[in-house]
């Protein structure tokens, strides 16, 4: 089976001479179908840099990176844009939810740049949250909901793309400590149910929830374990 991704000696370069960073520094790994896969690392040791190329929205200045089999180095800006829809699910620290806009409608949002018939994702839309445990506030802005609740919208949103990869960066940094656990709940839900589900953090407690951990130090991987 294809794996979801697959870095292969991915580098990335910024500046040059004498100023430059390798912020990611030759590497190579896979996260197969079905994994819950935490990246962790300190400020400065290349996870959002990696979560970044992971996610396509940026590319690595070298090294092959491909995405549920799609080269993305291959890639130009239109085709990426496209991949990036099509096959990731999002999960931001800030929600990054449209403000005034119902919950059922930030849900639908990339569905439609997708071009899903309105009848469609608007049931898609409706299934996730209920799925996420929203279904009575889906008419509800941003404003009317607590932070947690934003954040399961954000869930929601990603899984209505029924994406190859489910990409969340510090999901719960945040959030308190009640929807904390819930939205990591969420995450172990959709893993259980099949889903593929890469995690940013550098939270020990998201990290636990996870099947593999892989901690990055100074762009390279120092450990890759798996649970």
């Amino acid at each position: 089976m294809t794996p979801v991704v697959e870095l292969v000696d991915i580098t990335k370069v910024y500046g040059s001479g004498v100023n430059e960073v390798r912020a990611v520094d030759g590497v190579t790994l896979t996260i197969e179908r079905g994994e819950f896969v935490a990246v962790m690392g300190a400020s400065g040791s290349g996870k959002s840099t990696l979560m970044n190329i992971i996610g396509a929205l940026d590319v690595a200045t070298s090294g092959t990176y491909r995405l549920d089999g799609v080269d993305v180095g291959e890639l130009d800006d239109d085709a990426l844009s496209l991949v990036r829809n099509r096959r990731v699910g999002f999960i931001f620290q800030s929600f990054n939810l449209i403000p005034r806009m119902s919950a059922v409608s930030n849900v639908e949002l990339p569905l439609m740049y997708r071009g899903v018939p309105r009848t469609e994702r608007r049931r898609r839309a409706l299934d996730a949250l209920g799925s996420v445990g929203l279904a009575d506030r889906t008419h509800h802005q941003p404003n009317e909901l607590s932070g947690g609740q934003q954040q399961r919208v954000a869930v929601a949103r990603a899984l209505a793309m029924q994406p190859a990869l489910m990409l969340a960066d510090e999901p719960t940094g945040n959030l308190d400590s009640r929807s904390t656990a819930e939205v990591l709940d969420l995450l172990e839900q959709v893993h259980a149910e099949g889903g593929t589900i890469a995690v940013i953090t550098h939270e020990d407690e998201v990290a636990a929830r996870a099947r593999r951990v892989i901690t990055l130090r100074d762009g390279r991987v120092e450990s890759d374990v798996r649970r």
